[in-house]
Formats: C-alpha cells, sequence, structure tokens
C-alpha cells in the first residue's frame, strides 16, 4: 500500500534553537523542521556537531532574510583544553601532540591582548570550505593539507572566565567567519602548550541569545502534548532578526506601490541605508533601501 505524503504546513517565523551535542546544524533543523511540519526552512550558520547553544532556525517568508543573520557577528563560551593538540582543532580529532601545563591567570591575560581586534586567521583543514569544488574536511580526512588564505576577522571581545591545572574558559565575542577551534589553537601555540577545544557554547547570534532559545526536548514535548500547532508558541516574528535596522512604516497608498516593485517616497524615511518596511497597519512587508535620488526602493518582499 502506497504511503501517504505528509502535507505540509505554511509556517512563517523564527525559532532559536538551544542546540544539543552530537548533531549537525541541519540534523537540528530537520527535527525541528518535522515538528513544526513546516514547508520551507533554513539555518542561518552552522554549528559544529561537538557544538551546543544558539541556532536561529527560519521557516516560511523568514527565510528570505536569513542571510543578514548569517552575517551577524556572534557569541562563544568556549573550554580549552591545555597541553593537548588535535587533528581537527577539538575533542573528535586524535591527539598529536602533549606538553607540560605550567600557567596561571596572569600568564593568560597576557597572551589575549594580541588576538583582540582585528585579526588575521587561518581556517582550520576540519571546515566547510572548499578547494576546487571539495570541502577541506574531506581532504584533510584524505590525508591532504593545502594553503589556505589568511582570512580578517575581527574579535570585539576575548575574556578569561576560569582557569583550572589544565582548562582555560573564554568569553569571545567575533565577527562573521571567525573559527574558534584556530583562534584557540593559535592561542595555545603563544602559550606553548598547545590546546583544542574542549567545549563550545554558542551565546549570541546577531540579536538572538540563550535567553531566547529553546531545546529539542521541550520542543518534543509540546508536539507530543500539542501537535505541530503548538510549537507555534515559540516562533518569533519573520522580521525579529532584522530589528536592529531602522524601520520605516508606509501609507496604504505608498504601500500598494511598493509591494508591487515600486520605490516610493517617505517623509520620514532615513537618508541613506537599508530599513525594515511596514505597512499602514503594522505589518512587515519586506526590506528597502534609500536609492540615488531619495526614495525606498523594494529589495526584499514578504508574501501576505
Amino acid at each position: 500500500m502506497a504511503q501517504v505524503k505528509r502535507i505540509r504546513r505554511s509556517v512563517n517565523g523564527i525559532l532559536v534553537l538551544d542546540k544539543p551535542r552530537g548533531l549537525t546544524s541541519n540534523a537540528a533543523l530537520q527535527k525541528v523542521r518535522w515538528l513544526l511540519n513546516a514547508e520551507k526552512a533554513g539555518h542561518t550558520g552552522s554549528l559544529d556537531p561537538l557544538a551546543t547553544g544558539v541556532l536561529p532556525l527560519c521557516f516560511g517568508e523568514a527565510t528570505k532574510f536569513s542571510q543578514y543573520l548569517l552575517d551577524a557577528d556572534k557569541g562563544y563560551e568556549t573550554v580549552m583544553q591545555l597541553g593537548v593538540t588535535t587533528t581537527t582543532g577539538d575533542a573528535e580529532g586524535e591527539i598529536v601532540d602533549r606538553r607540560e601545563v605550567n600557567l596561571d591567570a596572569s600568564a593568560v591575560e597576557a597572551a589575549l591582548p594580541v588576538f583582540r581586534g582585528d585579526i588575521l586567521q587561518v581556517p582550520p583543514m576540519y571546515s566547510a570550505l572548499k578547494r576546487d569544488g571539495q570541502p577541506l574536511y574531506k581532504l584533510a580526512r584524505a590525508g591532504e593539507v593545502v594553503e589556505r588564505e589568511p582570512r580578517s576577522v575581527t574579535i570585539s571581545r576575548l575574556e578569561l572566565l576560569a582557569l583550572t591545572t589544565d582548562r582555560a574558559t573564554l568569553d569571545v565575542h567575533c565577527s562573521k567567519g571567525t573559527y574558534i577551534r584556530s583562534l584557540v589553537e593559535d592561542l595555545g601555540q603563544t602559550l606553548g602548550c598547545g590546546a583544542h577545544v574542549a567545549e563550545l557554547r554558542r551565546t549570541q547570534a546577531g540579536p538572538f541569545a540563550l535567553a531566547q532559545s529553546v531545546s529539542l526536548e521541550v520542543l518534543e514535548k509540546a508536539h507530543e502534548e500539542g501537535g505541530a500547532e503548538a510549537l507555534d508558541a515559540f516562533l518569533l516574528p519573520v522580521d525579529s532578526g532584522l530589528e536592529h535596522w531602522p524601520l520605516l512604516q508606509l501609507t496604504e497608498h505608498t504601500a500598494y506601490y511598493w509591494l508591487h516593485g515600486q520605490p516610493v517616497r517617505a517623509a520620514n524615511a532615513p537618508k541613506f541605508g537599508w530599513m525594515r518596511v511596514q505597512d499602514n497597519e503594522g505589518r512587515f512587508i519586506g526590506i528597502g533601501e534609500v536609492t540615488d535620488d531619495g526614495r525606498i526602493a523594494p529589495r526584499r518582499l514578504v508574501r501576505s
């Protein structure tokens, strides 16, 4: 007997998941999508299976704006295992070297300033970056090591939270594209003992923090008790990832033309840049950009 195809729901919004350890970001996304029974979904930047924490998931119309969360700054709390280096830069790799650790907090603090601000960072071989169409991690697993160009990243905050004999806990806030594994390995080299990431927890992704996140266990329990619709209570508005952008409300007349792809003039519009746009009833209808002649051009529209 043929299986009946599951009819997916039209779900729109952002759900901030506290990703559990051991799941890939895509596996976590597909699990939540199944629980929500949602038609369309996407995540906003991968977390390693080892990592936990903030993973904003976009559904329906919110997927149109996921790129702006991909570009956002991130926050992490990471535990460095001092004195041990691994093939992958984290606890999932094979140990390649062990060294004695004899550090106090002042020694670690003294090493941090060079890693703050704008720095150059060489991406790790075990990463999803591609060379000639092949992800670097596949080349690494085959025993290949290729030259990687240093990339400019920004570490806006780097603080020592705790130190034991062989573990240091760091608070890191950084720009997109920053590899915490590379940061930890480079810091371990500077300290003279080597290091790898033993634990990694994302505490922030753009405007979203751990306080807004929900665990997979909570979602599964809600689904068990109330079905897919019960999870709608955990959805944030489609534009919640853009709340730091300027907001422009159009009149009924200008909103009509704007939604039909035409740039419009608005007396209260910003002089330049990008903005969220609402209609005259306060509904989010898309994002716009100020053109050279001062009009507001639609760039991405929300389907009502």
